[in-house]
């Protein structure tokens, strides 16, 4: 019979190997990684993004998101990119609809022009395109640019199942953030650094009228909500409007990449419960009023942020592939 000590060491013997694996893929990814097989990977994808942006402004909300989706269900391996003839692949559950075609759109022609240059055909994975594409969206905006760890290797699967349960809703309190979000390694900060990327971007009717017309039997509309702001709001996603019409997420400077989505929240105009919730929630709160009064250190947070989010999940060395066609396995 085992003692209390040995089972206690049996209990822990699972997360010391999954911790063990983890940190091995992560020292793998490094910002050299392609130096010597496509060295100018990063101005290759850099100018496809800007050539992208210069059509249209989505394409940078669109890909900052289609990252963040990606790397939440099966860890960055861009399975969202991939597409089934059935319908039952990663973008076609329901959380997943509503991303913007651009995003895929981005990281295809992206893909598309590393794979023209002959030193770098089929060298260079559609997970890493993915990640640089994000990057350049938001130094595009306005935000900050950073360097971005390379190696990983696109997944094989992706399924409509994978994503239950594992992308924030737009109801979530801060308790459901958290929890989500330390599951891949991500503390508190690292949440109100990201729900930052709201500053850019919109979202559709349906995802918050709630807030705006039935929040409770004794409030229409929720109270945490800015009155002047719901009303707004309001005008914009009538009763009877098409849930697809879409509203900007920050409603003062919705094209820039800033600190305003923070100054919003301390106003009351945070547009989902998981937004204003950073601010009603005393345990987030001075994080919010920090980033609200500097803009550089919400900057410096998102970066780490996001480096720590490029990390979730990575296949690297042997694991996974270098797809070909970002949409389908090789």
């Amino acid at each position: 019979m085992m003692n209390q000590k040995s089972t206690s060491l049996m209990t822990l013997l699972p997360l010391i190997v999954v911790l063990v694996i983890s940190n091995t893929a992560n020292a793998q990814l490094r910002t050299n990684f392609y130096n010597a097989t496509c060295p100018n990977v990063e101005a290759l994808v850099r100018a496809a993004v800007q050539a992208k942006f210069r059509q249209t402004f989505v394409t940078a909300p669109a890909t900052l998101r289609l990252f963040f989706h990606d790397c939440f269900v099966r860890g960055c391996d861009a399975s969202v990119m991939m597409a089934s003839p059935t319908g039952n692949a990663e973008k076609d559950h329901p959380d997943n609809l509503s991303l913007a075609g651009d995003g895929f759109d981005t990281v295809i022609r992206a893909k598309a022009a590393v794979d023209r240059n002959t030193n770098c055909t089929n060298k260079v994975s559609c997970a890493d395109i993915l990640a640089l594409a994000t990057r350049d969206v938001v130094a595009l905006v306005g935000g900050p640019s950073y360097s971005v760890e390379l190696g990983r290797r696109d997944g094989r699967i992706s399924t409509r199942a994978s994503v239950q349960g594992r992308l924030p809703g737009p109801g979530f309190s801060l308790n459901q953030l958290n929890t989500l979000f330390a599951s891949h390694g991500l503390d508190q900060t690292d949440v109100v650094a990201l729900s930052g990327a709201h500053t850019i971007g919109f979202s559709h009717c349906n995802r918050f009228s709630r807030r705006i017309y039935n929040f409770s039997p004794a409030n229409r509309i929720d109270p945490s909500l800015n009155l002047q702001y719901a009303l707004q709001l309001r005008q914009m996603c009538p009763v009877n409007v098409d849930p697809t019409i879409a509203v900007n997420m920050d409603p003062t400077s919705p094209n820039r990449f800033d600190n305003a989505y923070f100054r919003n929240l301390q106003g009351g105009r945070g547009l989902f419960t998981s937004d204003q919730v950073l601010f009603t929630d005393t345990r987030s709160r001075a994080t919010v009023n920090q980033f609200a009064l500097n803009n550089a250190a919400f900057g410096r947070a998102f970066v780490l942020a996001m480096t720590k989010l490029g990390r979730v999940g990575v296949l690297t060395g042997n694991q996974g592939e270098i797809r070909i066609d970002c949409t389908t396995p090789n």
